[in-house]
């Protein structure tokens, strides 16, 4: 940019009549010249104005086509809004709502009394909706205003946050039911007990006993297993370090949930002897867990097979099986899910607490490991747990499987 100048008249002329004084007294002309030079000179580069101190400044509004670029590829749905109208939608926008939005009023895309309200504001702000694209869907909405045309909306997927709670909140209700159960039957019994002025010893009286005792063994059962479930899931994020030889864990585990009646239908094939980095108390509770499910769901006279050997990755595996009606492959999925049962009625009875496989699946991902349960009806059920093995063992040890 050009300097702006304005010309000196009154020093240029001041200028020259004292360098026509300086001649008249006879000094040197050049020396004259000279002085008048300098001192025009000097007058111009004082007067000059420097240059602005400018910078470009584009107030350019940004055109469609730019924004269209800049949102296209994000992940995140996202629409412009002109005067009501979805100008731009990108791609994940497109996805999630249809190919067709572009051009149309956004509060008919939308459909929520939420979404209307926030779109209706002359200001930015957020809300949250329900349904929007299929029932259980939760987003939240954020919408910016650019200008008195353009508004940017932003959708949030809420669904992960959404399911947690659903979650958590299912849990509850769960517990509350299962402990609800033999509690109403310990009160109930008592209060016929303390009702009858009957003495104890009676027959009756000693079938209510029993089955008092029995529901309070449930319950007492019930509260461990979620208390254990608890820590599993408190420290799940942290790799066990110690180092245990798997053949003596399983055998000692596998005999202490058999107990002293069931343990002479047990088999062992505990041929190999790996070692895993692990929890030793949550270890024990796993194959306690799969060997007392496997009585409880195999045919009573049958074995119960446990079996420790390598994969063909080269990982330490458990394998828990049963010989008994097997479970429909459609309830396969679900079994690791807390308080899932088959058959309620038949998992009450024989004192299962619904948690017991939710509890090995958590061990087993602590641990980095693998679960596979197959079943076939009529043939039984097995449970099959991979580990992997400490590093220096398996160099010498590991004889992988065909």
């Amino acid at each position: 940019m050009v300097s702006r100048r304005t010309i000196p008249t009154t020093g240029i002329w001041l200028a020259i009549l004292t360098s026509g004084v300086m001649a008249v007294l006879g000094l040197d002309l050049v020396l004259v010249f000279g002085v008048l030079g300098v001192w025009v000179g000097s007058l111009f580069l004082v007067t000059s104005t420097p240059p602005e101190n400018q910078t470009a400044i584009r107030n350019k509004r940004l055109s469609m086509s730019s924004m269209r670029e800049l949102v296209e590829n994000s992940s995140t749905p996202v629409l412009v809004t002109e005067k009501g109208n979805i100008a731009i939608a990108n791609r994940s926008a497109r996805k999630l709502l249809g190919t067709h939005i572009p051009g149309q009023d956004a509060r008919v895309v939308f459909r929520q009394p939420a979404a209307i309200k926030l779109l209706g504001k002359k200001k930015g702000g957020q809300a949250i909706v329900r349904g929007l694209v299929r029932r259980q869907d939760v987003w939240r909405i954020n919408r910016q205003v650019i200008d008195e045309d353009l508004a940017v909306i932003e959708l949030i997927n809420q669904n992960a946050e959404a399911d947690i709670s659903r979650a958590h909140t299912d849990f509850v209700a769960n517990a509350s039911h299962e402990l609800r159960t033999p509690l109403a039957s310990i009160i109930g019994y008592v209060e016929t007990l303390s009702e009858s002025g009957e003495n104890f010893d009676t027959p009756m009286s000693q079938k209510f006993l029993g089955t008092i005792e029995r529901e309070a063994k449930r319950m007492q059962a019930l509260i461990s297993d979620l208390m254990s479930l608890s820590r599993v899931e408190a420290e799940k994020h942290d790799l066990p370090e110690t180092n245990l030889e798997l053949a003596s864990l399983v055998e000692r585990a596998a005999r202490d949930a058999a107990g002293s009646e069931r343990s002479d239908w047990l088999e062992f094939e505990l041929a190999e002897q790996p070692t895993v980095q692990g929890d030793q108390q949550q270890l024990e509770q796993l194959v306690r867990n799969l060997v007392d499910n496997a009585f409880k769901y195999g045919r009573e006279g049958t074995y119960v097979r446990v079996r420790l050997d390598h994969s063909q990755l080269g990982e330490a595996r458990i394998t828990v099986s049963d010989t008994g009606d097997g479970i429909p492959s459609e309830h396969v999925p679900h079994l690791t899910r807390r308080f899932y049962r088959t058959d309620p009625s038949r998992s009450r009875a024989s004192g299962g607490t619904g948690l017991g496989l939710a509890i090995v699946k958590h061990i087993v991902e602590r641990h980095r490991g693998r679960l596979d349960i197959q079943s076939t009806e009529g043939v039984g059920t097995k449970v099959i747990v991979r580990l992997p093995q400490v590093e220096s063992t398996q160099a010498g040890q590991l004889r992988p499987d065909a």
